[in-house]
């Protein structure tokens, strides 16, 4: 199975800065698209920022300038820097990747979207 594990949530201050990290595990062949979604209370989820396996990068409105996605291949990594943080910014953050695995057989599953389970990032004085 493929797992999605995020780090590096948690309390900042207006201004702070956090970089979170994801790390994927498990029988992959390939990763795509990696990225980062954030979910607040109330909202529906949306799209922080994505990269290409080649790097090249997306950002919304609301992060661009003040965050950089980038990734590791070899690790099968993905990091999420925001800086000068806003109570905005308070959500889940979750990553995701679009990537193709081996079932038990060692047969290639199509391509589809994986989850982590989401770290918490609060942004308050």
């Amino acid at each position: 199975q493929v797992q999605l594990v995020e780090s590096g949530g948690g309390l900042a201050q207006p201004g702070g800065s956090l970089r979170l990290s994801c790390a994927a595990s498990g029988r992959i062949v390939r990763i795509n698209d990696m990225g980062w979604y954030r979910q607040a209370p109330g909202k529906q989820r949306e799209l922080v920022a994505v990269i290409t396996r080649s790097g090249s990068t997306t950002y919304a409105d609301s992060v661009r300038g003040r965050s950089t996605i980038d990734r590791d291949n070899a690790k099968n990594m993905v990091w999420l820097q925001m800086n000068s943080l806003k109570p905005d910014d308070t959500a889940v953050y979750y990553c995701n990747a679009d990537l193709m695995s081996l079932d038990i057989s060692g047969t290639v599953n199509a391509r589809r979207d994986y989850w982590g389970q989401g770290t918490q990032v609060t942004v308050s004085s």
